[in-house]
């Protein structure tokens, strides 16, 4: 297994996971629960989606777009209003 992307959060490495499962690359999100173990200190790199080797370039390039995107929302957060779910 190799990591693909390296995740700010669970919820990051898990859109990730789930991009690549959708595209039939199996992955797996390591580390995801080591940070519930830190409280509310801020920690970074433990969380990582791993794919087989074979799979790494196909998966680096759908993991460098869910990031480029998501790099787009927090640097312009005005922009959120398309992201979120519709009123009730």
């Amino acid at each position: 297994m190799k990591i693909v992307y390296r995740a700010e959060n669970i919820i990051d490495a898990n859109l990730v996971r789930n991009a690549l499962v959708a595209a039939g690359i199996e992955a797996y999100v390591g580390g995801q629960y080591l940070t519930g173990a830190m409280g509310e200190l801020p920690v970074s790199g433990l969380v990582n989606v791993m794919v087989a080797s074979i799979d790494w370039p196909q998966a680096r390039a759908i993991a460098q777009g869910i990031d480029a995107a998501l790099a787009e929302r927090r640097a312009d957060p005005a922009n959120s209003d398309e992201w979120a779910a519709d009123p009730i």
